[in-house]
């Protein structure tokens, strides 16, 4: 993986809609929530910049990110250990006049110098709620070709239950698009409208000399929200490009959203849809392989290594180091690093985080429409 892309520059946020997932992220934030048996959210867009050759990436980390800090490292098996570039991370309080970032505008604020001192005319941003497998070269060229100010991906899909539930400003914006012959032409904040929307990824290419222009204007202004408080009362000023991204897209938008689209990649046509493009990189844990010891029953699983199953694991997903003793029945359940399910516990509809503890011969279970949450070193 030894390419770089010298015409652009990446920034994460890696907090965006942690309100959404309280559970999840009491110990972490949005961009280390565990996914798909040995993955964290972040891997996704970060190996997706990283195979399209962007290695210089900016992470404005806001609060509880010891758990990220841990995960990425140096960067290395992203293949950002660079002297010039690589993996910055920007926490709050880094200068005396700092303090915790309310939206994306006050962030890129605080690392205006950064940005001014750096030499890639363009600028990819982006959250890290979404599990893509997505191709920022093409994005960029389209950018380019339009000739658009802003680049801003969507793809077409409904508004899962979770958000139309959540729409809140405490729980964070979502925008919708109308668009015409590939220019946006309105903006929509927490629509309740129903049915397949123009739902923005909240993706965005943009020239790095406008971003600095326009950030330090709304920051002067007191505003705070790229997409509300830059983009949308711009529109007529700013020619804002739309760019349709039709892969596969996992979002996640609350328990229900975390759940369900864990559960998705249990069907081949999904993963594959996810997987099958560039690869995704993540955290090396060096671990046996799993082991099934005789008398033990799998059936649709996602396993990651280091597992060590006796029981009957069905239509679940296990992270790494998860042991299922013999006699232990799981079912429909995704089972964070290090769950330990004792003998003669059978669970159904769990979602456990890390180090918990199912004992001998107790039995809990969810619903499909209700999993239920265990948090982080319980015992049961």
């Amino acid at each position: 993986m030894v390419k770089s892309n010298t015409s652009a520059l990446g920034i994460l946020f890696p907090n965006s809609y942690d309100a959404l997932v309280p559970e999840l992220v009491n110990v972490r934030l949005m961009a280390s929530i565990p996914f798909a048996s040995r993955y964290r959210m972040i891997d996704f867009i970060l190996s997706s910049m990283a195979n399209c050759g962007i290695d210089n990436i900016s992470i404005m980390v806001n609060n509880n990110y010891h758990s990220l800090m841990d995960h990425l490292g140096s960067g290395r098996e992203w293949d950002l250990v660079r002297k010039n570039g690589g993996l910055n991370i920007f926490p709050p309080f880094a200068e005396k006049n700092s303090k915790l970032y309310t939206g994306r505008v006050d962030a890129m604020a605080s690392i205006l110098d950064f940005l001014r001192s750096q030499k890639e005319k363009y600028v990819v941003i982006s959250d890290t709620n979404l599990a893509v497998n997505f191709d920022f070269n093409a994005m960029i060229q389209a950018h380019v070709e339009s000739g658009a100010d802003v680049t801003s991906a969507y793809n077409e899909q409904e508004f899962p239950e979770s958000i139309l539930r959540n729409l809140s400003n405490d729980k964070g914006f979502y925008y919708t698009f109308s668009i015409d012959k590939g220019r946006i032409t309105k903006i929509y904040v927490n629509t309740k409208e129903t049915g397949v929307q123009n739902f923005g990824m909240n993706i965005h290419v943009i020239d790095r000399e406008l971003l600095i222009d326009l950030v330090n204007t709304a920051f002067v202004r007191g505003q705070q929200y790229f997409e509300r408080d830059i983009l949308l009362p711009h529109l007529n000023r700013l020619h804002v490009h739309a760019y349709k991204y039709n892969g596969y897209v996992a979002r996640i938008s609350g328990m229900k959203s975390y759940f369900d689209e864990n559960m998705k990649l249990l069907d081949d046509y999904n993963l594959d849809a996810l997987f099958s493009g560039s690869p995704i990189y993540t955290k090396i844990r060096d671990d046996n392989p799993t082991r099934y010891i005789e008398g033990a029953k799998a059936e649709n699983v996602m396993v990651a290594d280091g597992c060590i199953i006796e029981g009957t694991v069905e239509n679940s997903i296990l992270f790494r180091g998860v042991k299922v003793e013999k006699g232990a029945v799981v079912k429909n359940c995704i089972l964070m690093q290090d769950t330990h399910v004792q003998s003669g516990a059978q669970i159904e509809y769990l979602i456990t985080d890390k180090n918990v503890t199912v004992s001998h011969g107790k039995e809990m279970r969810g619903t499909d429409t209700f999993p239920v949450y265990i948090a982080k070193g319980h015992t049961i």
